[in-house]
C-alpha cells in the first residue's frame, strides 16, 4: 500500500518519494505545540505540523509504517472523540487539519476547541478510534520561521505539503509583500525569508500582497512542478513551483475568480476518466470541483474588476456539503470531515465525484 500510495500522490502532484534515513537530522525529545494550524505528510510516516504561534514546523518520526487496510470509514461521533480528549462538549471541538498517511493509511488530525488550544491525534483506520498520539521520546527537528507574521500570527502558517525534497509553506510575514511561499529543504536545517507573492484579485479590482494562500495543493503537469492555490473570495492561483526563490517576488496567475464572500478550506486533486481535477471545500459554495485541463498553458484573467466569476468553470457537488477538511485516500477515495448545521462533527470515506 505504501508504494501504491505514494506513485498515486506523484500523479496529483504531491510528491512522496522514498527517503535514505526518515529521521536525518532529528533527535529524541517531546516537542510542544502552541497551535497546530496545518499538517503535511513526508515519506515513511514523517509528519510535518505547523504552529503559527511559535512560527515554527516540527518534523516528527511518527513509526506508524505498517498498513492499516483499505476499507473505508465512518465515524459518526468524531466531535464527541475529539471533544472527549481535549475536555470540552463535541460542539465545542474542531478539527483545522486532517491527513491521511501515505505510509499506512491511518488519519492524523489536528484536533482542539473553538476558544483555540490543539491536540495531535491518530484515527486508527483499523479500529475506527480517535486517540492522542503520544509526543513524548519521539525523533522529531524543528525549525524556525525567521521573519512569520506578528501582527497576524495565527496566519503565518495556513497550508503546507511535502514536494519533491521540500516542504512547501503557505503564510504571511512580515515583509512588506506579506503573502509568502517558502520551500524548506529536508532534513531540516534553517528557514529563508521564503518568497514574496503577488496575484491579481479580480473581486477586489487591485494586485494582493498581504492576504496570505488559505489553501494549496502540488500539481505536476508535463513533468514541471505547479502549485494550486485559493484565497478567500476564492481567486484560483497557478504558481510554479520554480519560481520559489529565497528572497525574491513571484506573480501568480489568476485562472479563475470562483465567487466572493467565500473562504476556501481545503483542496486536492485527482484523476477521474483519464481527465484531472481540484475538489475544493469551501465555507460559504459548497464543494468545487475544476477540470485542470491545460491548466500549465492557461492565460490568467484580465486585470479587471470582477463582479462574482471569471476563468475556469466549476460545478458543486450538492451531495457533499459542510465539508469542512478533505484529503486524498486512494486513486478513486477521498476522507472528509462534515460539520452538521448542528455543529456536530462526522468523518467518511468517498468516491471522489
Amino acid at each position: 500500500m505504501r508504494k501504491l500510495f505514494a506513485a498515486l500522490l506523484a500523479v496529483a502532484g504531491g510528491t512522496v518519494a522514498a527517503a535514505a534515513n526518515p529521521t536525518a537530522g532529528m533527535s529524541k525529545g517531546t516537542p510542544e505545540f502552541k497551535a497546530i494550524s496545518a499538517l503535511a505528510f513526508g515519506p515513511d510516516g514523517v509528519l510535518y505540523v505547523g504552529d503559527p504561534m511559535s512560527g515554527s514546523i516540527t518534523a516528527i518520526a511518527t513509526g506508524d509504517t505498517t498498513s492499516a487496510g483499505a476499507d473505508d470509514l465512518t465515524i459518526n461521533d468524531l466531535g464527541q472523540a475529539v471533544g472527549g480528549l481535549i475536555g470540552v462538549e463535541a460542539k465545542d471541538a474542531v478539527v483545522s487539519d486532517v491527513k491521511v498517511n501515505p505510509a499506512s493509511g491511518n488519519l492524523f488530525l489536528a484536533g482542539g476547541r473553538k476558544s483555540g488550544g490543539t491536540m495531535l491525534m491518530k484515527l486508527d483506520r483499523k479500529s475506527g478510534k480517535v486517540s492522542e498520539f503520544p509526543l513524548k521520546d519521539v525523533m522529531f527537528a524543528t525549525v524556525k520561521l525567521p521573519n512569520a507574521s506578528e501582527k497576524n500570527r495565527a496566519e503565518a502558517i495556513t497550508s503546507m505539503a511535502f514536494v519533491d525534497g521540500k516542504l512547501v509553506v503557505a503564510g504571511l510575514s512580515n515583509e512588506e509583500f506579506a503573502s509568502t511561499l517558502r520551500a524548506i529543504p529536508v532534513p531540516f536545517k534553517d528557514a529563508d525569508k521564503g518568497t514574496a507573492v503577488e496575484i491579481y484579485h479580480g473581486a477586489h479590482g487591485a494586485l494582493e500582497t498581504k492576504a496570505p494562500v488559505r489553501t494549496f495543493t502540488p500539481y505536476k503537469v508535463s513533468g514541471a512542478d505547479y502549485l494550486i492555490a485559493s484565497y478567500t473570495c476564492t481567486p484560483l492561483v497557478r504558481i510554479p513551483l520554480a519560481d520559489l526563490k529565497p528572497g525574491t517576488k513571484v506573480k501568480g496567475a489568476t485562472l479563475a475568480e470562483l465567487g466572493n464572500r467565500n473562504r476556501p478550506l481545503d483542496i486536492i486533486v485527482y484523476t477521474k476518466d483519464k481527465k484531472d481535477y481540484a475538489l475544493m471545500a469551501n465555507n460559504a459554495r459548497g464543494v468545487m470541483k475544476i477540470a485542470l485541463d491545460g491548466i500549465d498553458k492557461a492565460e490568467g484573467i484580465p486585470e479587471k474588476r470582477v463582479a462574482d466569476k471569471a476563468g475556469l468553470n466549476y460545478e458543486t457537488v450538492k451531495e457533499l456539503e459542510g465539508v469542512v477538511q478533505l484529503d486524498r485516500l486512494d486513486a478513486d477515495r477521498a476522507v472528509i470531515v462534515v460539520e452538521g448545521k448542528d455543529k456536530s462533527l462526522s468523518l467518511k470515506t468517498i468516491k471522489l465525484p
